[in-house]
């Protein structure tokens, strides 16, 4: 599987750390930018790249990162075909207030079909991060026909 990943100067380091990760576990790395650290860069002229990538690349996958991982969902989410989640950390199983137990890694897979991670680098740490990224890849999406109506109208389909 193709993986597009860019960051912002906020996870530049990481983007690098993870790269090598991803590689090592045999996924195809493209690296959408920034190669160098530049503290004055704007997110948005770096992870634009990464969804117009992924949005075009049926069945390939992207992760993005920032320090929230916020805006950068947001930019990506402006280009059709992109659907960006954040995760930011904390535990990925959650109770709802009736009780219920979610999964947010897995409900943004299975549920939403999103094909790009948005990460906030300032909120977890290197282990999370690529834990996170990991099971977000090898979810599948459910196929379920109600799932797949609703994200067809996301891709005004």
């Amino acid at each position: 599987m193709k993986i597009y990943i860019g960051t912002d100067h906020a996870g530049f380091e990481l983007k690098e750390k993870l790269k090598v990760y991803l590689s090592g576990l045999s996924y195809e790395v493209v690296d959408k930018g920034p190669f160098s650290y530049d503290k004055d860069d704007d997110y948005p002229d770096l992870i634009r790249p990464v969804a117009e990538a992924v949005a075009g690349d049926i069945g390939s996958m992207g992760v993005i990162l920032g320090g929230s991982g916020q805006g950068e969902a947001m930019c990506a989410n402006r280009v059709n075909g992109a659907r960006a989640a954040v995760f930011y950390g904390g535990a990925s199983t959650q109770t709802d207030i009736s009780g219920n137990t979610l999964d947010m890694i897995g409900s943004m897979r299975e549920h939403n079909n999103a094909n790009i991670i948005s990460i906030g680098a300032r909120f977890m740490t290197e282990d999370e991060v690529k834990d996170a990224v990991k099971r977000f890849l090898e979810l599948p999406f459910s196929g379920d026909p109600r799932h797949s109506r609703r994200i067809n109208k996301l891709d005004n389909k």
